[in-house]
């Protein structure tokens, strides 16, 4: 390969001899638009490969959670007890004045896994149940969540009694018990 001193008219010769020829490389301009079309190309992918199960799960968490507040309230409206009671396809509100129906899950794939406390002198049918009132403290309760496709994937709606159900972290062991802190 030839050289040619700085400002010799033989060096831009050679630039126009390799030009010519048809020897061309990319630029750096051309090489960061096609590594951009890349990363945003993968990042659309990221997003549209989404926990869609956990996000359904989050979804029915949300709605149980204002459910058992709307049946705590009816409770304490009526005076009469409520019962939350999950079935095989969904769960039912027993014991308002106005019967309401079955409430199936959004998802076909949501199961009960766990209803707290646990009773253990109490028949089969009330095992997955919670008592919703007419009394203003109720003792700590949960309900946990899951999906039959994915059972790592669980949604625990939990209150202590006083607080209105909400969704709780899944590494809150239990409950925290209802009263006054020292």
């Amino acid at each position: 390969m030839q050289t040619s001193a700085a400002g010799s008219p033989e060096r831009h010769i050679c630039r126009s001899t390799s030009r010519a020829t048809g020897q061309r490389g990319f630029t750096l301009i051309e090489l960061m638009v096609v590594v951009l079309i890349v990363a945003l190309a993968s990042g659309m992918v990221v997003f549209s490969l989404r926990d869609t199960q956990g996000i359904a799960l989050e979804r029915e968490g949300q709605r149980l959670a204002a459910l058992l507040e709307y049946g705590r309230a009816q409770s304490r409206l009526q005076g009469t007890p409520v019962r939350w009671r999950a079935t095989p396809q969904g769960f039912v509100l027993e014991g308002l004045n106005k019967p309401a129906p079955e409430q199936p899950w959004l998802s076909q794939d949501t199961r009960v896994l766990d209803v707290l406390p646990r009773n253990p002198t109490a028949d089969a049918a009330s095992l997955a149940s919670l008592a919703l009132g007419p009394e203003p403290v109720l003792p700590p309760q949960a309900v946990v969540l899951g999906s039959g496709q994915t059972p790592v994937n669980t949604v625990r709606v939990a209150t202590d009694g006083v607080r209105p159900f909400a969704i709780v972290p899944a590494e809150a062991a239990a409950p925290a018990p209802a009263g006054r802190a020292p």
